[in-house]
């Protein structure tokens, strides 16, 4: 009897795991259609399941410029372990894949890397986003502003918590605004 109760119970497991394997290898549905236009600008980071290179950044801000050619250029600028340390800035240019609706990019890091970025979640009027990826590796929760309400925030959490990320992950961004003052991320020369 026990046996087969241990059976039972380990093949209860493995259904259970196998489900979480299949729903983490669905793809995750970008937004119907994003107007470039109104995205392009800043967007702040609320909070993410941070890449190496952001796991400690305060002030993370993420800034798309729409180019002649219809590439994005980007440019995330961060300070690394508290608000008063040095301005970093990381640049890339990403292009819209094609035929869904401006909502998923290939991002071109350096020159070597393309990554997914997917629109998950746009709120009305552009105004806060959830950028996903398929692996459900990183995400990020942005908005226009540096902070906003509680209520705003855990409804963020569920959407990314539907999506089958593992939200205990997710770290909150320090931001503290305005900033010092100080050198700012100019596009003039990026992306050219």
């Amino acid at each position: 009897m026990r046996g087969a109760r241990a059976t039972l119970m380990l093949l209860l497991a493995l259904s259970l795991a196998a489900c979480r394997t299949l729903a983490a290898e669905k793809p995750i549905p970008p937004v119907a259609h994003v107007d470039l236009q109104r995205y392009v600008g800043r967007w702040f980071v609320i909070a993410a399941i941070p890449t190496h290179i952001e796991r400690d950044d305060y002030n993370p801000v993420e800034n798309y410029r729409l180019e002649p050619d219809g590439s994005i250029c980007t440019v995330f600028r961060f300070r690394r372990g508290s608000f008063t340390s040095r301005l970093h800035t990381v640049h890339s240019t990403a292009t819209v894949v094609r035929h869904t609706g401006n909502a998923e990019w290939h991002v071109h890091l350096f020159w070597f890397l393309r990554l997914q970025y997917i629109i998950a979640w746009l709120s009305p009027h552009d105004t806060r986003v959830i950028v996903a990826r398929d692996a459900r590796d990183y995400v990020w929760l942005m908005a226009r502003t540096p902070q906003i309400s509680p209520h705003q925030y855990q409804a963020m959490v569920s959407r990314v918590a539907a999506m089958g990320y593992p939200v205990d992950q997710l770290r909150k961004s320090p931001q503290r605004w305005p900033e010092p003052t100080g050198p700012r991320p100019s596009f003039a020369s990026i992306c050219r």
